[in-house]
């Protein structure tokens, strides 16, 4: 099972180096690990300070473990944070990000990348969150007893994890010193494959949403673009949610306005989106050019690391990746500043989003009628709006505190 593990490695890497002379994600993915290793040694030849090593896939799970990196730096200022990405879209968005001290993409999981990773930055600890599972640098680890921590882990019946066949990936958990998982049920499955060190925190999520709640950042120029209007804000949205968003701004009276944040927002999706929305829609690029040109209904946010601001001025939310295969993005960004939250069908692996439903502050939809008859119902009607409103905000409120969950634990 190692050498078929290590031939995708091989084979990722070569498609990522075609795939990197005409796509831009790949390009970056492939130029952010030029000379890595000697990048990382330069960086740390001189550092004297004990190290700890937070690890992300992207841009979600970097805001999910955020607390945690952000707290231990709080309470052990003396410690040096070498944070890593795999993705260029956490990497390229934190790159500057100045509460650790050290950041650089994740070199490939490779035996011989994770030995020489972990020579030059000899971590004393790791956290690596959620789904994050790499063979050789979970052994590596192990090998050398580093404590491994997860956070915000979730698992389900389906993973590969509690298969027959799941062996392979198994070994992997056997690496982690601590499990602390979002819920009992995560815990219950660990115990039933002989994994008895695990805690439940909770999601971190809860923190770092609520927290970016209390404090978000004002955009001036979209507070004079929506004016004294109410606003849908869709945000992650992927081509099928764009369609949906579509006819549905044809339908938005003089009393609102649509602020759309893609998921991509490279310059041939973002044409896409406008060639579709017509005249009524301006790219923020263009706003940023023209701040009087606050006429029209729609404006197309074409950059990344606006959105978590961008709910402060929202009435109702949509959140995109519902009818993807990969599922709905985070639909707690919008939840803590109490916005009703709608989304498309693929939202059964998100325990949140679930949650979120049952408190009445979420909205599943399949298709454009349930996505029409939906809004219609929340902007028609102020209570029920102030009612889905009330809901959301308070799903969030009651569960935060996992940070602290996690650093009690970690103390005793």
């Amino acid at each position: 099972m190692v050498l078929f593990y290590n031939l995708s490695i091989r084979v990722y890497s070569g498609l990522v180096t075609i795939f990197s002379t005409f796509n831009e994600k790949a390009k970056l993915f492939r130029a952010g690990r030029k000379d890595l290793f000697l990048r990382l040694e330069n960086a740390l030849k001189n550092e004297t300070r004990d190290r700890v090593w937070f690890h992300f896939a992207s841009l979600g799970e970097f805001e999910q473990g955020r607390p945690v990196l952000e707290k231990l730096k709080e309470d052990k200022p003396h410690l040096a944070i070498v944070m890593t990405f795999f993705s260029p879209s956490g990497y390229e968005v934190r790159k500057n990000y100045t509460g650790a001290d050290y950041i650089f993409y994740l070199p490939l999981d490779t035996k011989g990348n994770a030995v020489r990773f972990l020579d030059i930055v000899k971590p004393k600890e790791a956290f690596f969150t959620k789904y994050e599972y790499w063979y050789h640098y979970f052994v590596a680890l192990k090998q050398r007893n580093i404590p491994l921590y997860m956070i915000s882990a979730i698992f389900r019946p389906d993973q590969i994890f509690f298969k027959w066949y799941g062996a392979f990936n198994r070994n992997m958990l056997r690496c982690v010193s601590h499990f602390f998982v979002q819920n009992k049920e995560s815990g219950e499955l660990l115990t039933q494959i002989g994994f008895t060190n695990w805690t439940i925190s909770g999601d971190t999520r809860f923190d770092r949403v609520y927290e970016n709640s209390l404090q978000p950042k004002k955009i001036e120029l979209i507070e004079s673009f929506i004016g004294n209007k109410k606003v849908l804000i869709a945000g992650s949205t992927w081509p099928e949610d764009e369609t949906l968003l579509n006819k549905l701004s044809a339908t938005l009276n003089d009393d609102w306005k649509l602020i759309l944040a893609p998921h991509e927002v490279d310059k041939s999706h973002v044409d896409n989106i406008m060639n579709n929305l017509g005249n009524n829609a301006i790219r923020f690029s263009e706003l940023k050019e023209n701040p009087s040109n606050t006429a029209g209904k729609i404006v197309v946010i074409d950059n990344i690391g606006m959105l978590t601001s961008l709910y402060q001025y929202g009435t109702i939310s949509y959140i995109g990746g519902g009818f993807s295969k990969s599922g709905i993005h985070n639909t707690l960004e919008p939840a803590a500043f109490s916005l009703p939250v709608i989304f498309g069908p693929n939202y059964k692996k998100f325990m949140e989003a679930g949650e979120l439903i049952k408190a009445g502050g979420g909205f599943p939809i399949a298709n454009f009628d349930e996505l029409n008859f939906i809004f219609s119902a929340l902007s028609q009607n102020p209570e029920k709006l102030a009612d889905a409103a009330l809901a959301s905000g308070n799903y969030v409120k009651q569960n935060i505190n996992a940070t602290s969950i996690i650093f009690n634990e970690l103390d005793q």
